[in-house]
């Protein structure tokens, strides 16, 4: 099985014929295999808990978080060893021949910010905006800022075609 990643040439081949979209698009974010994504303004932050949360096919997350707005200017404090989620600014949609992998970016990398722990695959045939599990590994307290180019988007080309149904298939909100 041969993987195929999408060059910057090619991303810009498949937005044109339509089977990638962003929305908003700028095509400054664009590097060589992959288009920079930025935060968001909303965030799920954990409630402070002290019950056991049981790990569950049918758990219910919203139990345990809440979601908060950062208003503009601001930014969010994320202490060491926390994990929220954010979400991208930008809408995703993607044919049922590709496929896409949420990776950070290494400038954030180096002091410790993870942005997406374990869930960094974007579905073929996805048409939303993608929740980043963002946690800071660092010995230090860290600010995320709305607007910031958190993230980006690593785009491969499926041998067949499939369509995520999946519940979070409509998600616009962390």
């Amino acid at each position: 099985m041969k993987i195929t990643i999408l060059s910057k040439d090619g991303i810009l081949k498949n937005i044109e014929e339509g089977r990638i979209g962003i929305t908003p698009f700028m095509k400054g974010n664009i590097g060589p295999t992959s288009i920079d994504l930025t935060l968001g303004n909303k965030f799920r932050v954990f409630k402070k808990v002290r019950k056991i949360f049981h790990i569950e096919e049918e758990l219910n997350y919203k139990k345990v978080t809440e979601v908060i707005s950062v208003k503009n200017g601001n930014y969010l404090l994320l202490m060491p060893g926390e994990l929220v989620h954010g979400i991208t600014i930008e809408k995703i949609r993607l044919s049922e021949e590709l496929a896409g992998w949420i990776e950070g970016r290494s400038r954030f990398a180096r002091i410790g910010l993870m942005v997406h722990v374990t869930a960094g695959l974007v579905q073929p045939g996805c048409d939303n905006k993608q929740v980043l599990e963002i946690s800071n590994m660092s010995p230090m307290p860290i600010a995320l800022y709305p607007g910031t180019k958190i993230c980006q988007i690593i785009f491969e080309r499926l041998e067949g075609k499939a369509k995520y149904e999946g519940r979070f298939k409509d998600q616009v909100s962390p």
